[in-house]
């Protein structure tokens, strides 16, 4: 199969339902306060200047080392962010709803105590499945959030072959991503989560190697925000699940 030269991904910059979230939860309520739909969450003032950071960065790469597209999740806050990152580099933008972030179904906007209080006899399935085939009613599990970006990096491959591609997504897709490139278990996926909150704005990449497939080059990394002053944040999505 084709492969890319570069793949990275950007978490999208810290957005309003990321603050909310951690206050419910450090609240210990069990409802999250955020007014709009998902895919409507918009960057907060600090993901604007994380997003602002990444332009930084990536104005900063020799031509030859820059994307030579950016694909992003349609929700608001991945836009939002691949616009301000993207803003005078001419690097052109595409949307694609398969990098869109996990649908949770009947947990939206509930927290962990949420879950347990309100939902019970799903709190104990979600424990008895674990994190990647438990599906929320009305919801997806991570293993269908991994077929579906299975097929777009297979579209990515044949389209963009010997290429330089850059994702704009969300937390889980970051996990999934290192799940199919690097071939990871069940185990060690979970094992990465576990051990790894997705930083906002931060950057993960996989290059081509000498065998000609993608390694991983960067993950998590942080560095261009602190050199730009921009504050890095670490807040789950819109509910904390445990793995």
């Amino acid at each position: 199969m084709a492969e890319l030269e570069w793949l990275g991904i950007v978490r999208h910059g810290e957005s309003t339902g990321n603050v909310a979230a951690a206050q419910a939860e450090n609240d210990g309520v069990e409802l999250i306060d955020i007014p709009e739909r998902d895919a409507d969450v918009p960057l907060s003032p600090t993901g604007r200047e994380q997003a602002a950071a990444v332009r930084h960065w990536l104005a900063d790469q020799p031509a030859g080392q820059r994307p030579e597209v950016a694909v992003a999740s349609p929700y608001l806050r991945t836009m939002q962010t691949a616009e301000l990152a993207l803003d005078g580099l001419d690097i052109p933008l595409l949307r694609d709803e398969r990098l869109r972030d996990r649908e949770l179904g009947i947990l939206d906007l509930l927290t962990t105590h949420g879950v347990q209080t309100r939902l019970p006899t799903e709190a104990v399935r979600r424990q008895r499945l674990g994190k990647f085939y438990y599906r929320p009613p009305g919801g997806e599990s991570w293993a269908d959030m991994a077929l579906r970006l299975r097929s777009l990096l297979g579209d990515l491959r044949r389209d963009h072959e010997d290429g330089r591609v850059l994702l704009i997504g969300h937390e889980a897709v970051v996990f999934l991503l290192r799940y199919l490139l690097e071939n990871l278990t069940e185990a060690g996926l979970n094992e990465v989560a576990r051990d790894n909150t997705i930083s906002n704005c931060s950057i993960t990449s996989w290059r081509r190697g000498a065998d000609g497939t993608l390694s991983l080059a960067d993950f998590n990394r942080v560095d261009h925000l602190r050199r730009e002053g921009a504050t890095p944040t670490q807040e789950e999505e819109v509910h904390a699940e445990p793995v």
